[in-house]
């Protein structure tokens, strides 16, 4: 029986897949599958097709080669893990039919048949799910990654000054963060100023205001000064409700104030010019 299956899926791959692609669009998520091209669709149903039917054919290492490959390009057109799950129940079931409906198993041969797919099917259902998320926990791991680092970072402005714009919500494993980023910073670009932009920062409550004079009193420790910049006037209030003693660090509401107030402590200020006509 099963060298018989060897024979048969191949030589009717193409009116399976037809009939694999009908039925998937027509009980997949309509939200999915409307912002789907229908290349893209077409290419990606065959590749998944293959991929089943290589687990028969193929040799583990050819067959594991190409559902690694399958997994990463799903993962990176965003394909929801339900389309590998049902699409795999669905694809075996339209098999299954297609041979009884063609009468090519006749009754006592249907338990073996039964037996090989689920020998096939089952096996490899654990295989694709788990090749998913390996390659969707990898992906998120190297954007969250990516994103840390985008988070919190240190631009020098002038020569000395540098601005730390925080957009977001500050939590604990972020504010290790944002002092890692504003020493090394600090060392690196030469600053003697640090401007920690909050205007971005949706709520300013005890925790977060801790840690922000926790990064003022580090940067201190290696040389530099640290001014809060963006303060807007719900914050301030927040601020004297939590009785915040912000005493030690330079405040303004705006960047443009802090830059202003950043060049007086270097001794420099701005000028404007006066063009002659």
């Amino acid at each position: 029986m099963k060298k018989f299956l060897l024979g048969y899926i191949p030589a009717h791959k193409e009116e399976i897949l037809d009939e694999w692609m009908k039925q998937v669009k027509k009980d997949g998520d309509e939200r999915f599958i409307n912002v789907v091209s229908d290349q893209i669709y077409v290419s990606t149903s065959s590749e998944f097709v293959e991929v089943v039917l290589s687990r028969l054919t193929d040799t583990n290492e050819n067959y594991n080669e190409k559902l690694v490959e399958f997994a990463e390009r799903i993962v990176k057109l965003g394909w929801p893990l339900t389309f590998v799950t049902t699409g795999l129940a669905t694809l075996g079931k339209i098999i299954f039919d297609k041979l009884l409906e063609e009468g090519k198993v006749t009754p006592d041969k249907q338990k073996e048949l039964f037996g090989i797919y689920e020998n096939w099917m089952t096996p490899m259902y654990n295989e694709i799910i788990s090749a998913y998320t390996t390659t969707w926990e990898r992906t998120v791991s190297l954007q969250k990654i990516a994103l840390q680092e985008l988070s919190a970072p240190l631009i020098p402005v002038f020569d000395k000054i540098s601005v730390m714009p925080l957009v977001g919500t500050i939590d604990t494993e972020r504010a290790k963060l944002i002092m890692e980023n504003l020493l090394s910073g600090v060392v690196k670009h030469r600053a003697e100023v640090v401007l920690i932009d909050i205007t971005g920062v949706p709520v300013v409550d005890t925790m977060v205001a801790h840690h922000i004079i926790q990064a003022a009193d580090a940067v201190r420790l290696v040389g530099a000064k640290c001014m809060l910049v963006g303060i807007r006037p719900e914050i301030a209030q927040t601020i004297v409700n939590l009785g915040i003693n912000l005493s030690q660090i330079i405040t303004t509401s705006t960047l443009r104030k802090g830059i202003e107030k950043a060049l007086e402590v270097t001794n420099r200020k701005i000028v404007e010019l006066e063009v002659s006509e």
